[in-house]
């Protein structure tokens, strides 16, 4: 059994997020996605041994989206979602003590209430969709091309569903 070390941190004032609740849904959406076949056979933990898998979330402002884009990304807006996969991304698959650590993911939730109203759906559900996107990333999944975005939105909505999201 894969345990998940999933940590959080929110330094987003207007939204106290019940940080526990999205760290649960975190866990729900990634085993959904690693009993799926056609993710986790493609997925950067293919072929790998490992016993625990971790990663971050931190909750922000757009503000600080746009100061990490600028410095680290060399894109010059907010995003909703920035995602540094550590382990999909890097050349060298590194594994201690039988822990990946897959990387980091960083969600504006201002962005997240702005979306939230636009689509008339709760702050919840997108911060939810927003989560499973990220994981997609950390996995090594991209949506470069219009095919790969509609697979990745279309797993995304499978797993919302199979947690009841």
């Amino acid at each position: 059994m894969t345990k998940f070390n999933i940590f959080s941190e929110n330094i987003y004032e207007s939204w106290d997020i019940d940080e526990k609740c999205f760290i649960a849904t975190a866990k729900k959406i990634l085993k959904f996605y690693l009993s799926a076949p056609e993710v986790y056979e493609k997925s950067c933990l293919s072929g790998f041994e490992y016993k625990t898998i971790s990663f971050d979330f931190l909750y922000c402002s757009s503000r600080k989206t746009h100061e990490i884009n600028r410095e680290y990304r060399n894109k010059d807006y907010p995003a909703d979602i920035i995602t540094f996969a550590i382990f999909a991304d890097s050349e060298e698959k590194f594994i201690f003590d039988g822990e990946i650590n897959l990387g980091e993911v960083i969600i504006a939730l201002d962005k997240v209430v702005e979306e939230a109203e636009r689509k008339n759906t709760s702050k919840e559900y997108e911060l939810s969709f927003l989560i499973s996107h990220g994981i997609l990333h950390l996995l090594g999944f991209d949506h470069q091309t219009e095919e790969d975005y509609n697979f990745v939105i279309d797993l995304q909505n499978k797993a919302l569903e199979s947690i009841g999201v």
